[in-house]
C-alpha cells in the first residue's frame, strides 16, 4: 500500500507538469486515503506539496519565458492576501462538530472532503470541457481588467484557503480568456500563481498543526520528480485528450468521496 501511495504522490507532479493543473485534486484523497491523514490536516498538507512542485514546474517556465510576471503578481496580490488570512484566522475557527441532528453528525472532516469532492466534480467538468476554448489560437492578449482579476483572485484564494486546492483548473482558462495570454505561458503563470498562494498560505498554518516535517518532505520530494517527468511527457502527449482523459478520471474520484462521506458513514 505504501509503495501505491508513493506512486499516487509521483502523480501530483505529474499532472502538474503535464496539463498545468490537477496537482492539487489529487493531493488531498492521496493524504487522506492513501496516507491516512486527517483532512483538515491534509488541506495544510497539500498547501506545501503542491506550492513547492509548482514553484519546482515555474523555474523552467520562467527560463523559457512563458511565466507573465505582471499578471501573476496583480492576480496574486488578492489571492495570496485571502489564503494567508483564510489558513490564519478562519480555519483555526472551524469546530470539530459543524452540525448535529439526531444521530447525524457533521464533522469537519466530513465537511472538508464533501466540499473537496464537489471541487473536484467541478474541477472535472471544466478540464472535459474546456480543452478547445483554452487553447484557441484566436484569442489576442488584452488589455488586464484589474477589477475582474481581484474577484477571481479573492475567489481562487478562498478555495486554496479551506480547501487546500491550487485552483489550477480555475487560473488557466481565467488567464486565457479573461487576459489572453497564449496556453503556454497561461500554464507557466498558473504554475507561479499557485505556488504563491500555497507556500505564502501554508505560513498561516505554522503554529496550528503539528506538522510531520519528515514526511512531508519525503512526499513533496516525490512530487517534484513527478514535475520533472510530466514535463517530458509533455513534449510526446497530446495535451487536449489527456487533460479531457484526466478530467474523467477526477470525475469518479469526485463521486467515490462524495459516495464514500455521505452514504457510507
Amino acid at each position: 500500500m505504501e509503495i501505491i501511495a508513493y506512486v499516487a504522490s509521483a502523480l501530483i507532479g505529474i499532472s502538474l507538469g503535464l496539463i498545468g493543473g490537477g496537482g492539487s485534486i489529487l493531493t488531498m484523497p492521496v493524504l487522506v486515503y492513501f496516507f491516512g491523514v486527517s483532512p483538515l490536516l491534509a488541506t495544510s498538507y497539500s498547501l506545501f506539496i503542491v506550492g513547492s512542485t509548482s514553484l519546482a514546474g515555474t523555474i523552467g517556465n520562467f527560463r523559457r519565458g512563458l511565466v507573465n510576471i505582471k499578471t501573476a503578481l496583480l492576480f496574486g496580490s488578492a489571492s495570496i492576501t485571502t489564503v494567508f488570512l483564510t489558513r490564519k484566522f478562519i480555519i483555526p475557527l472551524v469546530p470539530k462538530t459543524i452540525l448535529l441532528i439526531g444521530n447525524f453528525e457533521l464533522t469537519e472532516n466530513i465537511l472538508m472532503m464533501v466540499l473537496f469532492a464537489i471541487l473536484m466534480v467541478a474541477a472535472s467538468v471544466a478540464m472535459i470541457r474546456g480543452g478547445k476554448e483554452e487553447v484557441s489560437p484566436l484569442i489576442k492578449k488584452r488589455k488586464l481588467h484589474v477589477g475582474k482579476l481581484f474577484y477571481y483572485g479573492i475567489s481562487i484564494g478562498l478555495a486554496t484557503g479551506f480547501l487546500g486546492a491550487g485552483g489550477g483548473f480555475l487560473l488557466i482558462p481565467t488567464l486565457v480568456i479573461l487576459v489572453g495570454l497564449p496556453m503556454k505561458e497561461a500554464v507557466g503563470t498558473s504554475l507561479f500563481i499557485i505556488a504563491l498562494n500555497s507556500l505564502i498560505g501554508f505560513t498561516g498554518d505554522i503554529g496550528h498543526f503539528d506538522i510531520e516535517w519528515l514526511f512531508l518532505f519525503k512526499i513533496t520530494g516525490v512530487a517534484i520528480a513527478g514535475i520533472f517527468l510530466g514535463g517530458m511527457l509533455n513534449k510526446k502527449i497530446e495535451g487536449d485528450k489527456l487533460k479531457k482523459g484526466f478530467g474523467w478520471f477526477v470525475l469518479v474520484m469526485g463521486f467515490y468521496i462524495l459516495f464514500k462521506e455521505i452514504v457510507l458513514k
